[in-house]
């Protein structure tokens, strides 16, 4: 049962990104669970209409094919979205591309695309959703970021440097709009059981098409879905989910030296 204090996602309008797999996925089942009705978005719509037929009450629901490397239209598509559904209550900005390479042998085209999808796509979708949240008075905001976007580790330098920018963004925005009535949670997840190290960019740009001991054995996303949403429903500004990865905020914080040994050495895969 929700209590007062928490906020109620039955009958809302929710927009999640990334809702193809791995925690956008899991998110979409369980708020689906809870009453709401989705908005679902990804690049691949045979996925996402099988999403949405797992889905509770599956009618609800619909699909948005979106693409957060090409951000150019998100004006237009976002004033359909709203006008479709008369309003939007929350958007996930959940979409992101990862990486799993050495500084050296990253090229640059593969930090650009990596902050096209995790920095820029991201901000031009919020960018576009916010005067409509502003001038609804209520809604919010979910990002998922990443632990790495509170520090760094190996093979993670494109990845990391575009978690810590988007981090910063919403860092910046919940400052700007703290009384506007709008509610803004940024998530960091450590090790969660999805796909995403299958589609991680190598240095050359291609798929890792592998699965990291560390991810398989992470926190499965349908926990992780709970806890993204029960950091919103409480009005948390942040919340950092997984397992003992988690810790690492602290010693980065309070034991930096400590913290720089101890990830030189750290197993990030």
């Amino acid at each position: 049962m929700i209590g007062k204090s928490m906020i109620d996602l039955k009958n809302k309008t929710v927009w999640i990104t990334g809702a193809s797999s791995g925690i956008g996925e899991a998110l979409a089942y369980e708020l689906a669970g809870l009453g709401a009705n989705l908005v679902l978005s990804a690049r691949r719509v045979d996925e996402l209409e099988r999403v949405k037929r797992a889905c509770s009450n599956s009618e609800k629901h619909s699909i948005i094919a979106l693409d957060l490397a090409d951000s150019c239209g998100f004006d237009a598509l976002v004033e359909k979205v709203w006008q479709d559904h008369s309003g939007i209550d929350l958007l996930i900005n959940n979409a992101g591309l990862s990486q799993r390479a050495l500084v050296m042998e990253t090229s640059l085209e593969v930090h650009r695309r990596i902050m096209e999808v995790n920095y820029f796509g991201t901000v031009a979708l919020t960018q576009a959703i916010l005067p409509h949240l502003l001038m609804q008075k209520s809604g919010g905001v979910i990002t998922v970021s990443s632990l790495v976007g509170k520090f760094t580790t190996p093979l993670r330098s494109a990845y990391s440097a575009s978690k810590h920018a988007i981090t910063a963004y919403m860092d910046s925005l919940r400052a700007e709009l703290h009384d506007s009535g709008l509610q803004f949670t940024t998530i960091y997840p450590g090790f969660i059981r999805t796909n995403l190290t299958y589609k991680a960019l190598l240095g050359d740009g291609a798929e890792q098409n592998s699965m990291d001991r560390a991810q398989e054995e992470g926190m499965p996303p349908e926990e992780c879905a709970k806890k993204i949403l029960y950091a919103y429903q409480k009005g948390k500004a942040e919340a950092y989910i997984g397992g003992k990865e988690t810790k690492a905020v602290l010693m980065k914080r309070f034991f930096p030296s400590i913290f720089a040994k101890v990830v030189r050495k750290a197993k990030v895969t």
